[in-house]
């Protein structure tokens, strides 16, 4: 494996930007192995994210998340889908500096279409006590800026096998 080719790839995004989808596909498609972070969290911690959210809080999960996070750096050349707000954290973020970083870009009303059809709260428990639509809309705004510091290339809103062909293309330009 080339040097380039053993860095892990990292898709960061808001929730149900299709991370773990497009994580799936990429992986098979490129033969790497997949790493889903909230599914390694409720692996490692046999508790939900919403368990410990509830019970610790929001701070409690972000350590563990950073915890797993830089576990991954042990293994190269995974394809790896963080939680949506992994890029809140400073350590979390120099962890995705040495791999490759996608953008999943989405829009808030796509968002809320997708959690309202799959709203798998013990994965993805409320991050404020707004509603959905305003809750997404507040959570993008504050985070936008650093999925684009974050990211190598952005990835428009698109279907699976589209955003597969995108991200194809980016990893052909490096």
């Amino acid at each position: 494996m080339s040097p380039q080719n053993d860095r892990n790839i990292y898709l960061i995004g808001p929730r149900a930007s299709g991370k773990t989808t497009l994580g799936r596909l990429l992986a098979d498609h490129l033969g790497r192995p997949f790493v889903d972070l909230d599914a390694r969290f409720v692996e490692k911690h046999g508790e939900t994210i919403a368990d410990l959210v509830g019970r610790e809080g929001w701070e409690a999960f972000r350590r563990a998340e950073a915890a797993i996070l830089a576990e991954t750096e042990q293994t190269p050349g995974q394809v790896v889908a963080t939680g949506g707000g992994a890029v809140l954290v400073p350590e979390n973020r120099a962890v995705l500096a040495r791999g490759l970083v996608f953008y999943l870009q989405a829009q808030p009303e796509r968002l809320a279409e997708r959690l309202m059809a799959d709203m798998n709260e013990a994965q993805r428990p409320k991050l404020t006590q707004l509603g959905l639509r305003e809750e997404i809309t507040a959570t993008l705004a504050e985070r936008e800026p650093l999925y684009l510091s974050c990211a190598h290339a952005c990835l428009p809103e698109r279907g699976p096998e589209e955003l597969l062909q995108f991200a194809l293309r980016a990893l052909a330009a490096w």
